[in-house]
């Protein structure tokens, strides 16, 4: 009963990202659909339409197993030496200063509740 439930709980994920996905193909939003997919299922969450449970299992295992999704990505990577070698340390500062933006961003707004006024 266990495979049922979690396909059960896939079809969800992946509906709402089809959702998603029709929502800015219609729309021409300037979003990706699975950043979009991710908001929709946060709504639906907070407005008790899914409960976590609904959801939980199957995304415990995609996230367990995330590492895998980006081995596609790192094996093209492979082919980029050349804009590697030259762009280098403008895409290390790039990475570097964009992290700590969204560190530093992530702190202050996690601290903006107990902030007094």
């Amino acid at each position: 009963m266990q495979p049922l439930k979690y396909l059960g709980q896939l079809a969800v994920l992946w509906g709402i990202y089809l959702l998603s996905d029709a929502l800015v193909t219609l729309t021409a939003l300037p979003v990706p659909a699975n950043v979009l997919g991710i908001f929709i299922l946060f709504g639906l969450l907070c407005l008790g339409v899914l409960r976590v449970e609904q959801v939980e299992g199957m995304a415990d295992f995609l996230l367990k197993h995330l590492v895998f999704f980006f081995i596609p990505i790192v094996t093209g990577l492979m082919e980029w030496g050349g804009v590697f070698l030259e762009h280098g340390p403008a895409l290390a500062c790039a990475i570097v200063v964009s992290s700590l933006a969204a560190l530093f961003a992530s702190a202050w707004l996690a601290l903006a509740p107990t902030r007094k006024e």
